[in-house]
């Protein structure tokens, strides 16, 4: 395995403070002292913005740094042999991306932004030498890759086991929960990606994911306007995976 450069700790990197960002619950350093906090304010060594449809970084680009969301989102895929793509998640605000590089020293996916977004840049090589000092953020690091894992899990049983209506009925519960995590509505969110990415995630096509779209409206369960989404029975939507274990 390569040794990666550590990247110089700068003023600009200093700006970046996790400590004023509200996003730290749901980030790295949630769980971690103050003092703790500070030294991760140094780790991060810039801030990047990225516009919608841009790339974060391609498949068999060098890995370098770990990136965590401040504002927008995110898709991941990858090139399918027969020149599809294959959507592999969807990433908010406070969530970690670029993972994927770690064990191969390149990244094995695309990242490209759903809307012009933001992300903190957090260089491997420096994580690695901050986390052997502070054990707070190693144990959260280790929760971050966990959470991966779990959402990897969770794809795997959307695609293996269930029907059309059960997968798209997941995948909008998850979406409400993650923007309640955020202090937005459980109820009223707008969609970034398109239809067509949803059904790539889903393993469904276009057509199947707009006639669920459409039979749920139907039946009162959500309201959808374009990308914008209410959910009127949240509990309908639950009750279509009630019989699915550990949903």
């Amino acid at each position: 395995m390569p040794n990666r450069a550590v990247v110089p700790i700068t003023v600009e990197g200093l700006k970046t403070a996790c400590s004023q960002c509200n996003l730290q619950e749901l980030c790295l350093p949630y769980g971690m002292s103050e003092g703790d906090i500070n030294q991760l304010d140094a780790l991060v060594g810039a801030r990047r913005k990225v516009k919608r449809h841009q790339h974060l970084y391609r498949a068999g680009d060098t890995f370098e740094s770990i990136y965590a969301v401040r504002t927008g989102s995110f898709k991941t895929d990858v090139l399918l042999e027969d020149g599809r793509e294959q959507v592999t998640g969807f990433q908010m605000s406070g969530e970690i991306i670029g993972l994927d590089g770690i064990s191969t020293d390149a990244h094995s996916c695309n990242a490209v932004a759903l809307e012009d977004s933001e992300v903190c840049v957090i260089p491997f090589a420096n994580l690695e030498e901050i986390s052997r000092e502070i054990g707070s953020l190693q144990h959260q690091f280790h929760k971050v890759m966990s959470r991966e894992i779990v959402r990897d899990h969770g794809v795997m049983m959307l695609l293996g086991s269930m029907r059309a209506e059960e997968r798209l009925a997941a995948f909008l519960i998850n979406m409400s929960q993650r923007f309640t995590a955020r202090g937005f509505s459980a109820a009223e969110f707008h969609l970034r990606m398109t239809r067509e990415e949803i059904g790539s995630y889903l393993g469904l096509k276009l057509e199947t994911v707009s006639r669920a779209f459409s039979r749920f409206q139907e039946n009162e369960l959500i309201t959808v306007q374009q990308k914008h989404i209410r959910i009127r029975d949240i509990d309908g939507l639950k009750a279509l995976l009630s019989h699915l274990p550990n949903v």
